[in-house]
């Protein structure tokens, strides 16, 4: 058979791939922020002075659901433009900023390191824009699928520095153990 592959097996393949990413991504960041015990609840977190416009703790939750399936469909998509010029690019930019977004909630809600996960994001923001304008020439629909998940970035970077700058020292805050104390 000498004919290229029909609009349907096309969309079949794709399929595939995203029945693979769409799960390995979303579980990825769930186990990035269950292991680091990230958002409330996290004792260090919770004594932290918040900014006004702090999100309750569900909203998290939901946005990162969506923006993990979102960039799930993403990698499916450039996984499944083989032969496109940038594919290469387009996967070390995806990888690198997918590795950047595991490791903050690690380095903020477990080393505590404000500082330097605000610099991570930056590097996540960076790295995200370059990815767009590499995927804009290969496939534009998964390039705009990076918008919400930039703009939820610029959002994050906003809620971290208000953070750091509400907390001075926040690297060095540690609230008490919780435990029962047992006098005798």
């Amino acid at each position: 058979m000498t004919g290229l592959a029909s609009r349907a097996q096309l969309r079949m393949s794709f399929l595939r791939y995203a029945l693979v990413t769409v799960p390995l991504v979303l579980l990825l960041g769930t186990l990035s922020g269950q292991l680091s015990n990230s958002g409330y609840g996290n004792r260090w977190f919770d004594a932290l002075a918040k900014p006004d416009f702090m999100p309750p703790g569900w909203m998290f939750g939901v946005a990162w659901t969506i923006l993990y399936i979102l960039l799930g469909l993403v990698l499916a998509m450039i996984l499944h433009a083989r032969g496109a010029p940038g594919r290469g690019l387009a996967l070390g930019l995806f990888g690198g900023q997918m590795i950047l977004n595991y490791a903050w909630s690690p380095l903020f809600f477990g080393y505590h390191q404000v500082t330097a996960a605000l610099a991570v994001i930056a590097a996540m923001i960076l790295l995200t824009v370059l990815l767009a304008v590499v995927l804009w020439r290969i496939r534009k629909v998964a390039a705009l699928l990076l918008v919400p998940y930039l703009l939820w970035l610029g959002f994050a970077t906003a809620l971290t520095y208000r953070i750091m700058e509400l907390n001075p020292g926040a690297e060095d805050l540690a609230p008490e153990a919780q435990g029962i104390d047992i006098e005798l």
